[in-house]
């Protein structure tokens, strides 16, 4: 394992310890709205920090971007790209689906990626050009060629609500061909998935950088691809993301395009 993603892993393990403590005594999590249906606990925090710290020790010139304190450090070529807990709501309910993401990119490039399961320890990593692997056994996207009978996994877009209607209209036309579309609420499990080879499919809209950094190259690294709704480069930007293996992800492209408007064909 490169000694970098050994740092990022050392630090996803000891977040995960701390997830899980006060997992197990539901009393210790204090939860605060920080937006519309949008909400942070005082586990995530402690949690973030806790990744930071163990990667500073290492690494004290690196920049750092992370869900809850935002970006951090000296300017710099690298950046470590932190979501301390994805899937929060299912974290402060009980519910035990939710992870640790962690990527580190140089230059704009993802160079390293954790996605770390406390639960079931699980732990998903990647390094560019080098593969992925789940526990440290080689990892592949879905065999699968078309949408017939596959598993599909989504997000629903409840930050944003008046893309209901386009939401539905792509989850209708997907789940007529599907044997079934889950939605577990922690869309870097989901990427993780995906490379895995768990669901054939992801796609969900309004993303934010921390959500995919890790899991994008999760799936890249297994075989697959990542594309905006239009199936070009933009997903980063816009948040709406479609991901698998290769002819999964062209031919939900195909079908989505023409039930989307252009502003969410980016």
């Amino acid at each position: 394992m490169h000694a970098i993603l050994n740092i990022a892993v050392r630090a996803a393990r000891a977040a995960g310890r701390v997830a899980m403590k006060s997992f197990a005594n539901t009393d210790q999590v204090e939860v605060t709205s920080k937006g519309l249906h949008d909400y942070v606990s005082n586990i995530d925090l402690a949690c973030e920090e806790v990744i930071i710290n163990t990667i500073k020790k290492s690494y004290p010139d690196h920049k750092f971007l992370a869900e809850e304190s935002g970006e951090q450090g000296a300017e710099g070529d690298f950046l470590w790209v932190i979501d301390p807990i994805d899937g929060t709501t299912n974290y402060v309910r009980g519910i035990p689906h939710f992870c640790i993401s962690i990527a580190l990119t140089h230059k704009g490039i993802t160079q390293h990626a954790v996605v770390y399961d406390p639960v079931r320890e699980e732990m998903f990593t990647a390094s560019r050009g080098a593969g992925a692997q789940l526990n440290g056994y080689r990892i592949r996207v879905s065999p699968n060629k078309d949408l017939d009978g596959v598993l599909l996994a989504t997000g629903f877009p409840f930050r944003m609500k008046h893309l209901l209607p386009e939401y539905q209209a792509v989850f209708s036309k997907f789940f007529e061909q599907a044997a079934d579309v889950r939605r577990m609420g922690a869309a870097a499990l989901d990427l993780a998935y995906v490379a895995s080879g768990r669901y054939d499919g992801f796609f969900e809209a309004g993303l934010k950088y921390w959500d995919t950094a890790a899991g994008e190259l999760l799936v890249r690294e297994a075989g697959g691809v990542v594309t905006d709704f239009g199936g070009g480069t933009n997903h980063n930007n816009s948040g709406n993301i479609v991901a698998g293996a290769p002819k999964i992800v062209q031919a939900m492209v195909t079908q989505m395009r023409p039930l989307l408007s252009e502003s969410m064909r980016k």
